[in-house]
């Protein structure tokens, strides 16, 4: 237990040593943002950054889970919206994941990170421009995972992407991890728990549900829909600001409506505008204000050890 406290501290350390780097108070400055998954409605989180940053309002924290770590670390990284619009016009379900059924899963999504790499200029938690936390779900206990501070990233996102039944799980350190959203479903928590004040959080609605699944897959994103609404209560508590654009009648896999789910982003961030200005016109809620589900209780947090 020592061993572990004194390793959480350590990375929590190297966290705040990264935020410390510019010199400037974050309870003055910009935001934390918390990016959810939904797949290639992930895409949609272009167009709130897109707002964010013709409104020069400035992100200072992010954190993803699953199509949300994606973005998170390429804008982490440096990338600009139009940058990240130009990855992910060109993205295909190919270029993430092949078919390779096995008793864990059908799909391997080894290619995902040799994409991120050739996307993507920084590829270390430590040369972020941005403190960047990607969180994934520890097969075993169910706890969230957090990744930041150190260490490469690509593997705990292509982790934090592993959806249950479609993507095999991801080995890392002899564990098993998964998709983040099951133990996170907006990673608002992972940034509380890192001490960031003021959270803005994007949630990506899945499409309703309609009559009787049709396949497996039908079935095992019912269970997800069933588990979050049961949790989205942790997570809004959080949340200083929730975006949620609408793109609900997207396919999860149609990576050809770019276009639209961007402009939903967009939509969806200025209709949250007045509220993200008056969240940084105030006082910053701290942690202490914020009690309860954190996100990472009973969870970890990492920093990265991949070579």
């Amino acid at each position: 237990m020592r061993t572990e406290i004194h390793a959480m501290a350590k990375a929590a350390g190297a966290f705040w040593a990264q935020l410390r780097g510019n010199g400037e108070d974050e309870t003055k400055n910009g935001i934390g943002l918390a990016l959810g998954g939904g797949f290639a409605r992930g895409v949609a989180h272009i167009g709130v950054l897109r707002v964010l940053e013709r409104e020069h309002i400035r992100v200072r924290f992010v954190a993803g889970v699953s199509a949300g770590a994606i973005v998170a670390a390429g804008l982490a990284g440096g990338a600009s919206a139009d940058e990240l619009e130009r990855v992910a016009r060109s993205m295909k379900f190919k270029d993430l994941a092949g078919w390779r059924v096995s008793l864990l899963g059908l799909v391997g999504s080894e290619r995902m990170e040799g994409f991120l790499r050739r996307a993507f200029p920084a590829h270390r938690f430590e040369d972020m421009k941005i403190p960047l936390a990607v969180v994934a779900t520890d097969l075993q206990t169910g706890s969230p995972v957090v990744f930041h501070g150190k260490g490469e990233v690509f593997r705990p996102v292509r982790a934090s992407c592993s959806y249950p039944g479609l993507f095999r799980p991801v080995e890392y350190e002899g564990r098993w991890l998964v998709d983040g959203g099951i133990s996170m479903e907006i990673p608002a928590g992972a940034l509380r728990g890192l001490g960031v004040k003021r959270v803005v959080s994007v949630a990506l609605p899945s499409s309703p549900v309609t009559g009787e699944p049709g396949s497996m897959f039908g079935v095992v994103n019912r269970c997800f829909q069933i588990m979050q609404q049961r949790t989205e209560q942790f997570w809004r508590f959080q949340s200083d600001v929730v975006i949620a654009p609408r793109v609900q009648d997207v396919a999860w896999d149609d990576f050809t409506q770019a276009g639209r789910m961007i402009e939903a982003g967009e939509k969806a961030a200025e209709a949250a505008l007045p509220r993200i200005r008056a969240l940084m016109g105030h006082a910053a809620v701290g942690v202490d204000a914020k009690q309860g589900w954190s996100g990472m209780d009973g969870g970890r947090v990492m920093t990265g050890k991949i070579a």
